[in-house]
């Protein structure tokens, strides 16, 4: 009869995976609730209430409105590789939308979301949207 033990200590594994898991899901947690301070700010400064900066999928739409553009884009971000080339673009015009250029937009809205939105949101940026 074949025994098919543990294979010599992966149990160790499992629980090193285990604990990366809730350190990872704790991490993820404090990141979100940074970015949604800084939206809640943010659409406080756009006339959009706050409290819609903390809804999930909820704040990425009224994103699209602060940038000035049609809630309808929110379906592309279903598309691989088209949502992130979105937003990419929904960053960049909330950038302009508060004043500021694509190197802050794209580095600082999109690539380091947390730290970009907190300086809009406490800022004093104030929002200006661009004229079609």
């Amino acid at each position: 009869m074949t025994d098919y033990g543990d294979m010599g200590g992966t149990g160790a594994f499992d629980a090193l995976l285990a604990t990366m898991g809730a350190g990872g899901g704790i991490a993820a947690l404090i990141v979100y609730v940074i970015v949604a301070i800084g939206l809640w700010k943010t659409f406080v400064k756009a006339d959009i209430p706050g409290i819609l900066g903390i809804i999930p999928i909820v704040n990425v739409i009224f994103l699209l409105k602060v940038a000035r553009m049609s809630m309808w884009f929110a379906l592309l971000y279903l598309i691989p590789i088209v949502n992130i080339v979105l937003a990419i673009i929904v960053a960049v015009k909330v950038g302009r939308n508060f004043g500021h250029g694509g190197a802050f937009s794209f580095f600082l809205l999109w690539l380091l979301a947390p730290i970009g939105y907190l300086i809009l949101g406490f800022g004093s940026d104030r929002y200006q949207p661009e004229i079609r």
